[in-house]
């Protein structure tokens, strides 16, 4: 007997970043063997059980041939469950049990050893990257189905087993073409809404700065003044995301298998709330076999860290950086991975331990350096990165009896899409979506100062002793402000304003108890 051989596409996965693997298969006489070369991990190398128990379910029998398969390119690491499908209709082409030209299809997937085809992680940057390369079907596991063909430009196929995979290559019956369907649940068409928050006027306006200009927000007060309602509220008036930040988002959820079956493709801003137990690979990323952390999940959304001074503080402090760059770089031998992490920080917190020092009617029963140490939890770099720090004051009785509905997240949402608007006009074409975004090279280009708010940042500066950074998070603020007055330059009401909120209130200084 001859040798015979095959030659199938499939496609690898690491990290987001996708890329092309050819499974060789080549069948030959010698000592019965089925061997996997090509850098496969243990996952990789175990799907020739998978793949005899399959093909046993399909009646088809292995012959006590010598077969090797091999993973090209050879020099990169292969892992994962994905190349089982691929594999399995290798060996079955080279052994001549498929007769149809393969050219033009590609086959992801894991099989079960009832030749069930199960789920696998990663579709969607697959899918992307089959479009790239020429593509023309693309089969991939049922579950998934829905996920893939959110990507025009490749026809998607959704195997449900092995049998019904051979059943369409023979014609004998053929599977459906896949197509993208969105199903909202019921919850993310409810939502939270600000007309549930009574009182906390001023709180809500700020927020309504903090969504229209995508900046990073701390809120300091009492237990039980509405910090957590107000910040799950925040995402219902964040603007609507675009289709490319759609994909970004649904590309980290789609590696991390976190996408909903219905909803295959994230169109909802992401929330994150981690607790403050999380671990520093929890939060930013990472692990033996790396995987996106929390900052990375709220890519495009909102990263609520509630109880912030019960976080350890250098977890904290590894997303300073991430904060910055928009990106968290994991290295390991097997090579370099980068996350995208561009996403909306929010922090609240007690001023205190009893969590109510400051507070207009309850005694604070912490000492002044208790106070001083709860406060210090959180680092003065850390610090710095939130434009605006908001106190929030316990609510009145009054306003919680009031009877009147205080004003929806669809009447706010209005408010921060136009200003939102401006933003897109002018950063069209530099990467730029949001005034938090703005280079401090750009800030003089983009935050013209009229004469009078020039003086008024001068002395915040001088008397406050700010930093650099601190005046350009006063410049950002004060141009989102701006631009929700309709205003082009900034003047001196939205330089105070941006001052304002630049800093905690003198009350939450011990010294001051």
């Amino acid at each position: 007997m001859g040798v015979l051989f095959s030659k199938i596409s499939s496609l690898g996965l690491f990290g987001l970043n996708a890329f092309p693997v050819d499974v060789e298969v080549d069948v030959s006489r010698g000592m019965p063997r089925f061997d996997i070369v090509g850098l496969p991990d243990a996952s990789v190398r175990e799907s020739r059980e998978r793949i005899r128990a399959a093909l046993c379910a399909a009646d088809v029998t292995l012959p006590t041939k010598r077969i090797v398969v091999n993973l090209a390119p050879a020099d990169v690491k292969k892992s994962g469950t994905m190349h089982d499908l691929a594999i399995l209709i290798g060996v079955l082409q080279a052994l001549g049990g498929i007769h149809v030209s393969l050219s033009g299809k590609c086959f992801i997937g894991e099989v079960s050893l009832s030749g069930e085809v199960r789920s696998v992680n990663g579709v969607l940057p697959m899918t992307i990257l089959a479009r790239s390369i020429g593509v023309e079907e693309l089969y991939v596991p049922a579950g998934n189905a829905a996920e893939a063909a959110a990507i025009s430009g490749v026809t998607v196929y959704g195997v449900p087993s092995v049998q019904a995979l051979l059943a369409h290559l023979d014609g004998t019956s053929r599977l459906p073409r896949a197509s993208f369907v969105n199903e909202a649940s019921e919850e993310e068409q409810i939502g939270a809404d600000f007309c549930e928050v009574r009182g906390q006027r001023s709180v809500k306006r700020a927020l309504e700065i903090v969504a229209a200009g995508g900046h990073n927000v701390l809120m300091v007060g009492p237990p039980g003044s509405g910090k957590s309602m107000l910040a799950k509220r925040l995402p219902s008036i964040l603007p609507e995301m675009t289709m490319d930040e759609a994909l970004e988002t649904t590309n980290v959820y789609s590696i991390s298998g976190m996408l909903d079956p219905r909803s295959p493709l994230v169109t909802k801003r992401p929330f994150r709330a981690p607790h403050h137990t999380i671990s520093g690979v929890g939060l930013v990323g990472g692990g033996s076999i790396p995987h996106p952390g929390e900052i990375s999940l709220a890519h495009n959304g909102l990263l609520f860290l509630d109880e912030l001074a019960e976080f350890d503080r250098r977890t904290l402090d590894i997303m300073r950086q991430p904060l910055e760059d928009h990106i968290v770089t994991i290295t390991r031998a097997s090579g370099t991975i980068t996350y995208p992490c561009r996403f909306m920080l929010v922090g609240a917190m007690n001023p205190c331990p009893c969590g109510y020092y400051g507070h207009p009617k309850r005694k604070c029963t912490c000492s002044p350096r208790q106070v001083q140490q709860y406060l210090s939890r959180i680092s003065g770099p850390l610090m710095e990165r939130f434009d605006m720090h908001l106190e929030v004051e316990p609510v009145l009785f009054e306003e919680l009896s009031d009877t009147k509905i205080p004003e929806s997240s669809a009447e706010i949402r209005k408010r921060v899409q136009a200003a939102r608007a401006i933003q897109e006009k002018r950063f069209r074409g530099t990467g730029i979506t949001c005034n938090a975004q703005i280079p401090a090279g750009h800030l003089q280009t983009y935050c013209p100062v009229s004469d009078g708010a020039k003086q008024v940042i001068q002395n915040a500066f001088d008397k406050l002793g700010l930093s650099a950074r601190s005046y350009d998070r006063i410049l950002k603020v004060a141009r989102t402000i701006a631009d929700m007055a309709g205003s082009d330059v900034i003047e001196r009401p939205h330089a105070a304003a941006a001052i304002q909120y630049g800093s905690l209130s003198w009350k939450y200084t011990p010294d001051q108890k």
